[in-house]
């Protein structure tokens, strides 16, 4: 750095040139006498000119350079980073033959491998044979384990693409394999996961939650179009849970559409104690009494209208996770189809998809029906928390499509439930 007052003098390649040759024939110090340049300036063009290996063949002279600085050394020469081999089973096996046979100088020689490891690994297999332990270097597969995460981690990304990759990691740590998000990142990364981006908007600082579950329903309509036609998907999303207790799909915001969905939700799962939507007209009617606001009164349910839609989060939050992990990711030929995927993506959402809200590794159904503890119990134990709880799932069910059976001492026939034989009289 120049003093106060002065100004850096630059140089061209010929001078610079120029003046480390004078200064290999007479020295630094005469060389900076005699060309007006500074002798730390030499110093590191002598220091970076050896290191980069573009000196001459001139022999240097006896007087030594002036030592560089850190920073000078640092960035003339750049440190490499070594990275530590990884030796499989088989390897090390060998390993140890080639040891026994040729000795531990000899076989460092042959194999690259340092004396301290081959007899570390030697001690380690001798313990274990001793003892009858099975933590010997030789035991296991050579198979590498990080092959095998990375596959586990792609397998389940293609199982749900839809998902990042911290709901990728908590889907994995609820199957018992813990996994670093950065890891997920990294190899997502590697096969083509594009980092959303996701443009944050201040909102009230004022977080709630339920204490229980039925006691706040949140309800909001999404539109999307299939085929250029539009579509509204109604949900209904417990507070305490995230559980959702049901959902609609007609072609317009109508108030038929939460009638339906609403009295499904409430024969199936019981009357929720509180609701809260937004202004919509098919929630709230601004001049007079809507249908929707006298059907809460009938059952004793409370009605509340969010002001805000950051009021009405959860249910805003999941309108834009089902768009992410199921309507941007398909294309649909009808809106049977439509229907039909959207029905299994949320029996996926309710009884498979982990939650952040919930800790990562619950579902909403854990804490809808009150099993946490028990599917909580089960992971920490290294188990599958699949099934904990739940019905029978269809495809697992048992039919009798074919029964014969004993009535009143008679046989009979059933097929699928209905007699065949014998016929009943008319």
């Amino acid at each position: 750095m120049c003093a106060k007052g002065q100004t850096l003098r630059r140089y061209r390649d010929e001078e610079r040139a120029s003046a480390l040759a004078l200064s290999r024939e007479i020295g630094i110090a005469k060389a900076a006498a005699k060309t007006g340049i500074p002798k730390g300036t030499l110093s590191y063009w002598r220091f970076a000119d050896k290191r980069t290996g573009a000196a001459g063949t001139e022999a240097a002279p006896k007087a030594a350079p002036s030592k560089p600085t850190a920073e000078v050394a640092a960035v003339a020469a750049p440190s490499v980073k070594r990275v530590a081999r990884v030796y499989t089973p088989s390897q090390k096996a060998q390993a140890l033959e080639t040891l026994a046979k040729h000795g531990p100088a000899e076989a460092s020689r042959r194999l690259g491998i340092s004396r301290f490891s081959l007899h570390e690994w030697k001690r380690k297999h001798d313990r274990a044979t001793a003892q009858g332990t099975s933590d010997s270097p030789l035991a296991g597969s050579d198979e590498d384990p990080a092959s095998k995460r990375d596959h586990r981690i792609l397998d389940e990304w293609k199982k749900y693409p839809g998902l990042g990759p911290s709901q990728i990691r908590n889907q994995l740590r609820r199957e018992s394999f813990k996994v670093s998000v950065r890891t997920v990142r990294m190899v997502m990364e590697e096969h083509g996961y594009v980092t959303p981006k996701v443009r944050r908007v201040e909102s009230h600082d004022q977080r709630y939650e339920a204490v229980r579950p039925n006691q706040l329903w949140h309800m909001d309509f999404l539109q999307r179009h299939i085929n250029k036609q539009k579509i509204s998907v109604l949900f209904l999303v417990d507070d305490f849970s995230r559980y959702i207790p049901g959902f609609a799909v007609w072609d317009e915001d109508r108030s038929e559409a939460v009638f339906e969905c609403f009295e499904s939700a409430v024969a199936r799962h019981g009357r929720p104690e509180s609701v809260m939507s937004d202004g919509g007209a098919a929630f709230w009617s601004w001049r007079g009494v809507s249908r929707f606001t006298r059907l809460l009164e009938e059952m004793g349910i409370d009605q509340i209208i969010a002001k805000v839609p950051q009021h009405n989060g959860k249910v805003e939050v999941l309108n834009a996770n089902v768009q992410k992990e199921l309507f941007n990711q398909e294309r649909f030929f009808d809106l049977g189809e439509a229907l039909t995927r959207l029905r299994a993506w949320v029996s996926f959402y309710n009884l498979r998809r982990t939650h952040h809200a919930l800790g990562g590794l619950l579902v909403p159904a854990d804490r809808y029906f009150g099993r946490s503890s028990e599917v909580l119990a089960h992971i920490e134990a290294g188990g599958s928390p699949g099934g904990i709880g739940e019905p029978i799932s269809l495809g697992e069910r048992q039919l009798d499509l074919l029964r014969v059976a004993s009535r009143g001492g008679k046989v009979e026939v059933l097929l699928m439930g209905e007699r065949i034989w014998p016929q009943s009289p008319l």
